[in-house]
C-alpha cells in the first residue's frame, strides 16, 4: 500500500527526517510514535502530498507522490494537527465542499455526507455552524472531511490533542472503526493511545525510524519480556499454591507476591515476568485452580520504558537522580 524508501526532508540546512524507509500494508492501522520534534508531522505531510521530499521516494498504491501528487491526494484523507475547518460554514455544507473538492459530484455528495455524519456521530450538529462546535466535535468534523471521499488511506496527526478523557475514549473508538475499512496512520506522542488503537508501531527519533513492530515485540526485544500485575481472591495461606500455578504457565520466567493492589478481605496481588503476553493463560489457570481473578494488567511503567528507551526520553525521577 505505502512504500517509503530513503526519504529525507530538509528545511534549509536542517534535516527534519531521514533517511527513512518503511512499508505499510493495506488494511493496517499504524501508530507513528515519537516525542515532540521527532519528525512525525513532517513525515505525514509528505505522505499527504502537503510537502515535497528533499530526496528519496514515497509511493501510495504504487503512485509516486512527486510525479502524480493529485492522483495520490484522491487516495488519501488527511487530518492535520489543526483541522482545516471553515468556521462560517455549516457542517453539512463544509463536508459537501470537501467532497466536491476531491473531484466528486454534487449529487453523490448529498447522499454521502449524511452517511459520513451519522457514522462519526455528527448527525445532531450537521446543520450547525462550525464555529459553534465544541473541540471534540471539531475533531470529528476534521476526521469526516478526511474520509468523506472514501480514501484508501487515512492519515491522522495527533487526533486526540486537546480532548477531555471522555472525548479521548470516543476518538479511540472512531480510529478503531476507521481501521475496519481503511489503511490508517495515526501519529501521537502518547504511548497509551497508540497502543490501544494500532496494529503496529513505528517509533521515530530525530527523524529516523528506530523501531518497528507490535507493542509485544518491542517489549520483548527491549525489556526481555513483559511484566504483569494481578490480584486474586485468596487467603494468605494460598500464596504458595498460587505461585505454583503461575510459574507452571509456559513462558513465565518468574512470579512473586507483592503488596495488595486494592483494599479488602482475602485480596492477594502478584507480579509476573514473562517472555510474552500470557494474560489469557493466567486467567484460565487461576480459574481452573479455584482462585477468582479480580484484576490483571500489563504494568504502565513497562510501556513507558519501551517508549522512552526508543524515543530517547528520560523519566523525571531518573533525570533528578543524575543531577543529584
Amino acid at each position: 500500500m505505502i512504500e517509503i524508501q530513503e526519504l529525507c526532508k530538509y528545511y534549509g540546512q536542517r534535516r527534519a527526517i531521514g533517511p527513512l524507509s518503511a512499508r505499510i500494508e493495506k488494511g493496517e492501522v499504524i501508530g507513528l510514535l515519537g516525542l515532540n520534534g521527532a519528525g512525525k508531522t513532517t513525515t505525514l505531510r509528505v505522505l499527504a502530498c502537503d510537502l515535497l521530499p528533499s530526496s528519496g521516494t514515497v509511493k501510495v498504491g504504487g503512485i509516486d507522490v512527486v510525479e502524480r501528487p493529485e492522483e495520490v491526494r484522491r487516495k488519501i484523507g488527511y487530518l492535520s494537527d489543526r483541522p482545516p475547518l471553515y468556521d462560517e460554514m455549516r457542517v453539512r455544507e463544509y463536508l459537501q465542499f470537501a467532497y466536491e473538492l476531491r473531484g466528486k459530484s454534487s449529487a453523490d455528495g448529498k447522499k454521502r455526507v449524511p452517511a459520513v455524519a451519522e457514522r462519526l456521530g455528527l448527525e445532531r450538529v450537521i446543520d450547525d455552524p462550525v464555529f459553534s462546535l465544541s473541540h471534540g466535535y471539531r475533531q470529528r468534523v476534521g476526521i469526516a472531511q478526511a474520509v468523506v471521499h472514501e480514501p484508501e488511506l487515512v492519515v491522522l496527526d495527533e487526533p486526540i490533542s486537546g480532548l477531555d478523557p471522555v472525548q479521548i475514549v470516543e476518538m479511540r473508538a472512531l480510529v478503531r472503526q476507521l481501521g475496519e475499512t481503511h489503511t490508517v496512520i495515526v501519529s501521537s506522542h502518547i504511548l497509551s493511545e497508540i497502543s490501544e488503537t494500532c496494529d503496529r508501531l513505528l517509533v521515530l527519533r530525530d527523524g529516523v525510524i528506530v523501531a518497528s513492530g507490535t507493542e509485544e515485540e518491542l517489549s520483548q526485544s527491549l525489556l526481555e519480556g513483559i511484566r504483569i500485575e494481578l490480584t486474586v481472591r485468596a487467603e494468605s495461606s494460598d500464596l504458595a499454591r498460587i505461585l505454583g500455578v503461575l510459574r507452571a504457565i509456559p513462558d513465565v520466567g518468574s512470579a512473586g507476591a507483592i503488596a495488595a493492589l486494592e483494599r479488602g478481605a482475602r485480596v492477594q496481588s502478584f507480579e509476573i515476568q514473562a517472555k510474552r503476553d500470557v494474560r489469557e493463560q493466567v486467567g484460565v489457570s487461576l480459574l481452573q485452580a479455584g482462585f477468582p481473578l479480580l484484576a490483571m494488567q500489563r504494568t504502565e511503567s513497562e510501556l513507558e520504558d519501551v517508549f522512552l528507551r526508543l524515543a530517547g526520553g528520560t523519566r523525571p525521577n531518573a533525570a533528578k537522580s543524575e543531577v543529584s
